[in-house]
């Protein structure tokens, strides 16, 4: 081969290397998974996501493909369904036996309305990707375990909406899932004032599932919703609080506070089954809750690798 058709050979090779990894990113150009910090979060989102954009595209006739390809869409880590707005099962990986039911009125073993939640998290503009959490049980087992779903609206050519979406079970405790429910609790907060801390306390609301609740607490210190007890009857001061190494992160959270809206403050906790000590991070914002500022937040697990994807 000459040294002309070389140059040629790979230019030509570069080009489509090129063409085939802009194709491939393409598929994904409009959807954002920047605030992911785990893999098997990334992965659940686009699985849920190509199959709407096929459900987009091809309407009510894509079922006959999913019944098909059930296989593809029940996978060991995650399974795939698709609800008409109003409740009712058109299409379940998992469970077959729940399609063509109405189950708006499906609840978990701990009461959460699994069906509004979800149509809710679609309405919420804090939540792009309709994350809910919940208690559901595995196809074939017969125990509750924790489970996380992301769901999307899809509105059909003739005006019919749906709603597809799937699940991961023992989900990694993602940053973004108390943003969304810290966000959502101070807006309601700013619009009802304090009327709105008996809904955030509800146990069967959004804002508390697993070991997460959101806690409001006032510029002393003072729990409006305590992050440790059902009630505020104990003579407790959050900025005093100290985590494992002496660190005060109310205190720290609040100063940092006054030149920002929000903000995340890590700090240590013992593992509660290995007794070593593990970081946690917390997000905290503000609120206005009767004309006085409030501060809202939430804790979880700090990710750990590895998680990158």
């Amino acid at each position: 081969m000459t040294l002309s058709k070389t140059k040629n050979y790979y230019l030509l090779l570069l080009v489509t290397i090129t063409i085939f990894v802009s194709g491939c990113g393409n598929k994904y150009e409009n959807l954002d998974l920047s605030m992911y910090r785990y893999r098997d979060t990334k992965n659940l989102v686009r699985f849920v996501y190509d199959a709407a954009q096929k459900l987009q595209q091809n309407g009510l006739e894509s079922l006959e493909y999913f019944e098909k390809n059930r296989d593809k869409y029940n996978t060991k880590d995650y399974y795939l369904y698709i609800y008409d707005i109003d409740g009712t099962n058109l299409y379940h990986a998992g469970m077959k036996e729940l399609e063509n039911k109405n189950l708006w009125n499906i609840t978990d073993i701990k009461n959460k309305k699994i069906t509004l939640l979800i149509l809710n998290a679609l309405n919420d503009k804090n939540n792009p990707h309709g994350w809910v959490h919940y208690t559901w049980w595995q196809p074939g087992k017969f125990y509750p375990v924790p489970k996380s779903s992301c769901n999307f609206k899809i509105v059909m050519p003739n005006g019919k909406k749906l709603f597809v979406g799937g699940g991961i079970n023992y989900p990694h405790e993602e940053r973004e899932f108390i943003r969304i429910i810290v966000d959502d609790a101070a807006e309601l907060i700013d619009k009802k004032g304090k009327s709105a801390l008996s809904e955030i306390l509800a146990p069967t609301s959004q804002y508390n599932y697993r070991d997460v609740r959101v806690f409001v607490f006032r510029g002393d210190g003072k729990p409006l919703i305590s992050p440790v007890a059902n009630n505020t009857f104990l003579d407790m001061n959050l900025l005093e609080c100290v985590d494992e190494i002496g660190h005060k992160p109310f205190a720290m959270a609040v100063k940092k506070l006054k030149s920002k809206d929000t903000v995340w403050e890590v700090f240590m906790a013992k593992n509660r089954y290995q007794r070593v000590l593990v970081k946690k991070c917390m997000y905290i914002r503000k609120a206005t809750m009767d004309s006085k500022e409030v501060f809202v937040g939430a804790i979880t697990d700090l990710p750990q690798p590895p998680w990158a994807g």
